[in-house]
């Protein structure tokens, strides 16, 4: 598929389009790129969608010249496309960009039809100062690039998919690009205090897909349970699943996107 570019002023994103129909945004997590969505993308074109793919800002083809990398400015960046591909849009986030796309429906709802939060960091872990000061040493040249190989690959506790070893090396080849390890580690060091603050001003529906066996969670399955009740919306617990549950179990997680984007849509 042909790169396409979105002018933020600052710097560009880059993203792709498939389909035609009612918009769906796919964002992913910090350190991933637009292509972790490459299992969703066809079922949801199948089911009459028009589907954008974005890559975050100092990641994948984007650019790194952005002031801001935290959850608020992707937040910006995902109203900013479904303002230029004509929404309403049913957003997909994943980790991170759960936190950013909550912020998204409580700041434009007009803009957010719904939202989908696979793996969703809506609120700040126990102990997340002292993790956050660990992650940053721990992501430091020359041995951050190996030490976040190494936990993504932990990501995927139940199964890989066919393609893990080429996904991660197209990751490790974004990392090398420009400043975009630089951007990676002050992705990382968001906080997603402002995700929670807003949970109670979402008012589209929400659909929660949460790994039961997410190590990012002590206790994924409550955590799961904890942000659909949040946002009055509904939840999915994926057995065998890490954090990436739409690239784990797209066999599972594929049918209920379909089915919550016809019920989003329906709606709207």
């Amino acid at each position: 598929m042909t790169t396409r570019f979105l002018d933020r002023g600052t710097g560009r994103l880059a993203y792709n389009l498939r389909g035609d129909g009612p918009l769906v945004v796919c964002v992913p997590g910090m350190g991933e790129l637009r292509s972790a969505y490459r299992f969703t993308v066809p079922a949801l074109v199948a089911a009459g969608h028009r589907v954008a793919t974005l890559d975050l800002r100092g990641h994948g083809e984007s650019d790194d010249t952005f002031g801001a990398f935290d959850d608020a400015a992707l937040a910006d960046d995902i109203l900013a496309l479904v303002e230029h591909l004509g929404g309403p849009a049913l957003v997909l986030g994943n980790s991170m960009a759960a936190g950013a796309a909550v912020i998204a429906a409580a700041e434009a709802p007009a803009s957010v039809a719904g939202l989908a939060l696979l793996a969703p960091f809506v609120r700040n872990p126990p102990g997340g100062a002292a993790m956050g000061a660990v992650m940053r040493a721990l992501l430091l040249k020359p041995w951050g690039p190996v030490v976040w190989d190494a936990y993504y690959r932990g990501l995927f506790p139940g199964g890989r998919p066919a393609d893990f070893a080429e996904h991660r090396a197209e990751m490790a080849a974004s990392f090398r690009r420009g400043g975009h390890w630089r951007s990676f580690q002050r992705t990382a060091q968001t906080s997603h205090a402002p995700a929670e603050a807003r949970l109670g001003r979402v008012s589209c529906p929400v659909l929660v897909v949460m790994g039961e066996r997410d190590r990012d969670w002590k206790d994924a399955a409550g955590e799961g349970r904890f942000v659909a009740d949040a946002l009055r919306g509904d939840l999915l617990l994926v057995p065998d699943s890490g954090h990436y549950p739409m690239t784990d179990s797209p066999e599972v997680v594929n049918p209920r996107l379909v089915a919550f984007a016809a019920q989003v849509f329906a709606r709207a």
